[in-house]
């Protein structure tokens, strides 16, 4: 059977197809040796280097933007909130996210990373103006051809964001993770909660790629490998439902399941996804990163539209 080169880190929820248990009719997948996600997410955006690869959400948006050649499937494999990855000095003055304003927050990695988009969208419903801020990068973009507005910078070489916290060069910190005594989350512990009540989803980080190549050139092959991720995901369903699993994103949804009733916390599919992301692009947009509106249906490939799984 043919083959297809495949990124994607092994977890709950796609583990039957890295297991080779599954896969998708017709074709088999052999599994790029990657041990930093990221670094092939920038191989694929800048090289096509996959048949078919795991991608963060903006990071896509902002490659197909910028004229991208493979297309998405409506396969949301990660989700995870935000709102605590905003930190700040235990003692320092930044109590509230108004507190920012006019003031110099560091950023991991890019400007277009899709866990620094939720999260600064989380400090903007809490009050702050974004505009007002001069973020502050600790990597370059994935997209390389990508500008970040006039108030995005680069931090100064060889320094990390928690090191210019701490030196208070730096206000706050954006998805560092910095675990450290003198850092402390800024916005409450159950904001996030609390933004899964008001809005009924978790946040999307990944999804699912194709090479334009092969999708014009294998009808069909769009609607397999979206239905091979949904049939890999049933079993860790099962797993979640059952109180198995104690990685951070096995703990995280199986709360969501509490709070929200939900039996499957992790949909594949265009419509059951539709709010989270028109709001992922409205928040793009507002922060600079896409220059224009796209309806959701333009960005996934025409036979998954109607999937669900």
């Amino acid at each position: 059977m043919p083959e297809l080169f495949t990124l994607t880190r092994a977890q709950g929820a796609n583990q039957a197809l890295v297991d080779h248990a599954i896969a998708p009719e017709g074709w088999t997948l052999r599994f790029a040796d990657e041990p930093v996600l990221v670094k092939g997410f920038r191989k694929m955006v800048r090289n096509n280097e996959y048949d078919v690869a795991e991608l963060a959400v903006t990071t896509y948006l902002t490659a197909k933007e910028h004229g991208a050649a493979f297309t998405a499937l409506p396969v949301f494999i990660v989700r995870d909130f935000h709102h605590g990855k905003t930190q700040v000095l235990a003692d320092g003055p930044i109590k509230t996210a108004a507190d920012l304003a006019g003031k110099r927050v560091g950023v991991n990695r890019g400007y277009t990373v899709t866990a620094g988009v939720w999260a600064r969208a989380a400090l903007a419903d809490a009050g702050l103006d974004l505009s007002s801020v001069t973020w502050v990068l600790s990597g370059d973009e994935h997209v390389a051809t990508y500008v970040p507005p006039s108030n995005v910078v680069s931090a100064p070489e060889g320094r990390s964001l928690e090191e210019l916290l701490l030196a208070g060069e730096l206000d706050a910190v954006v998805n560092a993770g910095i675990e450290n005594d003198a850092v402390v989350s800024l916005l409450p512990e159950n904001a996030s909660w609390d933004s899964l009540r008001e809005t009924g989803f978790v946040p999307i980080n990944h999804l699912v790629v194709i090479r334009d190549e092969l999708l014009d050139a294998n009808p069909g092959l769009a609607a397999a490998v979206f239905r091979a991720f949904a049939e890999a995901k049933r079993p860790y369903l099962d797993r979640l439902r059952n109180g198995e699993g104690d990685a951070g994103q096995d703990r995280l949804l199986r709360k969501a399941m509490e709070i929200t009733g939900a039996t499957d916390p992790l949909p594949y599919g265009v419509e059951v996804n539709r709010v989270a992301l028109e709001k992922l692009m409205e928040n793009a947009i507002a922060q600079g990163i896409l220059t224009r509106p796209a309806a959701v249906e333009d960005v996934f490939v025409p036979e998954t539209l109607g999937l669900v799984g």
